[in-house]
């Protein structure tokens, strides 16, 4: 009878210790192009998505709050009003990001204020399975967007070029003339000056590829004229210990490119989705970063959206393996969005 019962008790606790290990935490992160004024029933469509996917958080670029109103807190009623509650705080003060989610925001700061940013950066926490995880909703400078340049189009005037510019050196002389680097050093900066037991995830979006994506396999694809280039973004938070979710789950940028941008959108007119309508503009722009010196893994990520995307100016069809979850009905935005699911 001990014996039974000691094996109870080991059964018990391994019952215990899956049901700890599957803290399952659900963030998307969406660029809700202008709040969603762009595309008709935008607003209403942008709800929509948030209450089909179920986040436990939400990452907004491109928050506006036009006209003195209080996006946020606008889109926290909209919810409230079908029956699904979120927590918020203005974020006037953090120019065009923002942060809800299903627990309560203990701290919230923006890095910048209108006279001294660089980028737009929101900084909110949160406790979720007695760990406090520090997020960084990110909105980055799109001038200077070098990554047009090997396509044959000028990344400031968005024009076309006598002939595109393949040389890494000179592509990565030109991003840097952004701030995109800057305000990411100051997220590190600001990261390592945090209390190091906290989780930190880090999403938006960034206006900049990453260097997991522009790589040998894929120098003669997507129009990247043979260019290998250590986008600048990316290379910093790797080298400062985070992980690229969506590459965790998905290293191979042949099969799974990830594009987020643009994004075709059946409500739009085709000429409004493309900067570059005679390339193969696509990128993955929109990132969801994480580190944690506690255990903690991407369990799935789904990009959201159409899955069509814009290629020469046109409509193209699903041409990756990449896995979607598709809109509701009208999507709000040129972008792509991700959904991440992580366990810990």
């Amino acid at each position: 009878m001990i014996r039974i019962i000691g094996l109870f008790l080991v059964f018990l606790g391994g019952l215990v210790s899956t049901a700890q290990a599957r803290t399952t935490l659900k963030v998307l992160q969406i660029n809700i192009w202008q709040e969603g004024t762009v595309v008709p029933g935008g607003f209403s469509a942008i709800v929509d998505e948030i209450i089909a996917k179920k986040p436990d958080a939400v990452l907004f670029s491109e928050v506006r709050n036009y006209e003195g109103t209080d996006f946020i807190q606008r889109i926290r009623a909209e919810l409230k009003s079908r029956g699904v509650s979120y927590y918020s705080e203005s974020s006037e003060a953090a120019l065009d990001v923002g942060f809800i989610s299903i627990y309560p925001i203990i701290q919230q700061e923006s890095l910048y204020t209108k006279e001294n940013k660089v980028g737009n950066v929101l900084k909110s926490k949160i406790e979720v399975g007695g760990r406090t995880f520090a997020f960084y909703s990110l909105h980055l400078d799109y001038t200077n967007y070098a990554c047009y340049l090997p396509r044959g189009y000028d990344g400031v005037t968005w024009k076309k070029m006598e002939q595109p510019i393949t040389d890494a050196f000179a592509i990565s002389t030109a991003n840097r003339k952004g701030k995109r680097d800057e305000a990411i050093r100051d997220v590190i900066t600001d990261i390592n000056k945090e209390d190091q037991s906290q989780s930190f995830i880090v999403g938006g979006d960034f206006n900049e590829p990453s260097h997991l994506d522009w790589t040998d396999k894929t120098k003669h694809l997507f129009d990247h004229g043979g260019a290998v280039v250590p986008w600048d973004c990316s290379v910093l938070l790797q080298e400062a210990g985070f992980s690229d979710s969506f590459r965790v789950k998905y290293p191979n940028p042949v099969s799974h490119p990830g594009f987020t941008f643009p994004s075709f959108n059946k409500d739009v007119p085709l000429n409004k989705l493309t900067w570059a309508p005679t390339a193969d503009e696509r990128d993955r722009i929109d990132y969801v970063y994480f580190k944690s010196k506690k255990p903690m893994k991407v369990a799935e990520v789904r990009i959201v959206g159409p899955v069509e995307t814009v290629k020469n100016g046109q409509l193209q069809d699903r041409d990756s393996r990449d896995k979607f979850l598709v809109p509701e009905n009208v999507w709000p935005t040129d972008h792509k969005a991700l959904l991440v699911t992580f366990v810990f």
